[in-house]
């Protein structure tokens, strides 16, 4: 009978000990993300946290509205996504668990081991709130056939705005068919060439558009289209300069190693290569956007201390490896800067290794924009769409984008306080 008993507490106890088993449940994107979140959270994450339920809920759709909403409910998640793009905003509301105490008591993250300048986009008022994942920057990606076809040089990291445009312009001439370079008419791939000219897009609160260099990089750029040497993306049926590179009507495209995952999938047979984007002729530098997005802690997550040890192991050497061979994103870890894989002689490994280079320009600069967040960027998204279409002449453009920022910011400072 004795023995019965304690049989029965063993089977009571097991039984408990299944029920106990805590969820943390993870926010992030849908589509591609997916896949690779759940697979990572099967490689890395399931086989070395036992008692704990990692669940991925995807957002298809506007990830940032269904965040925010999720954040004043109060069911957002335990883990989620946070955009470099509108962190800020978020992060300032109070509703981020802060950091730095998880990382002083951990054994395997460390605020020194995520590169400076990741880290530190993520850092409001000397505390740290997000563990960016990855990065990428932009980088000018050419198809080699085209080029030697015309028989002209392929694009290289001496190029500049003036020397790259001549190629485009040789390509345009002795191939048929073919269009030079996708211009998207975004400020995501145009800024870069204004950062270049050593411009800033906000000086004390007010817009800046007017400015010399601002007004030198719109002109080149747009100007691409106007001398027959680029296209509009969704001038040729494609939403953006991946599709536009990959149907071969275009000779380059400016994008980040999110394309190659694309290319793979949609034109394998593709000879690519990648190298930095063109100098400013004024300045003789190159500019370039960081984006990267990092993950964050709900301020009122249960679960705060389980939900630190799935970051930690998501972030983990090994997980970011993985990431990096399947051709997604760069590593956010210092010490994977030497990675033996951006040695290796492929087309992928190459190109992430120029995007990677990307982040070590002079003119580089986060892919945020203060409190504005992306509707900053509509006026001057607009300014573009009209020049390249023939609406309006570029001088007037750029004055009317700035005249309609102005506004915009103002608008945005007072819906923010």
């Amino acid at each position: 009978m004795k023995r019965s008993w304690l049989v029965l507490v063993g089977v009571v106890l097991v039984v408990g000990l299944g029920f106990s088993q805590t969820t943390v449940r993870i926010m992030g994107f849908g589509g591609i993300d997916q896949n690779i979140v759940e697979e990572l959270i099967a490689k890395f994450v399931t086989p070395k946290l036992k008692g704990i339920k990692v669940v991925y809920e995807p957002v298809q759709g506007d990830y940032q509205q269904v965040l925010l909403n999720s954040l004043s409910a109060g069911t957002v998640a335990d883990l989620f996504y946070m955009d470099i793009f509108w962190a800020q905003n978020v992060i300032k509301s109070g509703r981020v668990e802060p950091l730095d105490s998880y990382l002083a008591n951990s054994k395997i993250l460390k605020k020194g081991d995520i590169i400076p300048s990741l880290i530190n986009a993520f850092t409001v008022d000397g505390k740290v709130y997000g563990i960016p994942k990855d990065f990428n920057t932009l980088a000018l990606f050419y198809n080699k056939d085209i080029f030697d076809e015309a028989g002209v040089a392929y694009p290289n990291e001496n190029d500049t705005w003036d020397t790259l445009e001549a190629k485009l312009k040789q390509v345009k001439a002795k191939v048929k068919g073919v269009e030079g370079m996708a211009l998207a008419p975004d400020f995501a791939r145009m800024g870069a060439f204004a950062y270049a000219n050593g411009w800033d897009p906000i000086v004390n609160d007010a817009s800046n558009l007017e400015d010399a260099r601002f007004v030198e990089a719109f002109k080149w750029y747009t100007g691409l289209k106007q001398k027959g040497l680029g296209v509009m993306p969704g001038d040729i049926g494609q939403g953006w300069g991946g599709g536009a590179f990959a149907t071969e009507k275009v000779a380059v495209c400016l994008e980040g190693a999110w394309i190659l995952g694309f290319l793979k999938d949609n034109a394998p047979n593709l000879k690519y290569g990648a190298t930095l984007l063109p100098k400013s002729p004024k300045t003789k530098e190159r500019g370039n956007f960081i984006f990267t997005v990092a993950w964050g802690i709900s301020a009122n997550s249960k679960v705060k201390k389980e939900a630190f040890q799935v970051l930690e192991l998501l972030t983990s050497p090994e997980a970011q490896q993985f990431v990096l061979e399947r051709g997604l994103a760069l590593p956010s870890r210092k010490a994977l800067v030497d990675n033996p894989y951006f040695k290796k002689n492929e087309p992928a490994a190459q190109a992430n290794y120029v995007v990677f280079r990307g982040a070590s320009d002079k003119y580089v600069k986060p892919f945020f924009f203060d409190i504005y967040g992306g509707e900053w960027m509509g006026p001057i998204n607009t300014a573009m769409t009209e020049v390249m279409s023939g609406q309006k002449a570029a001088d007037k453009a750029i004055k009317d984008a700035n005249a309609q920022l102005a506004i915009k910011m103002k608008e945005l400072r007072q819906k923010s306080r």
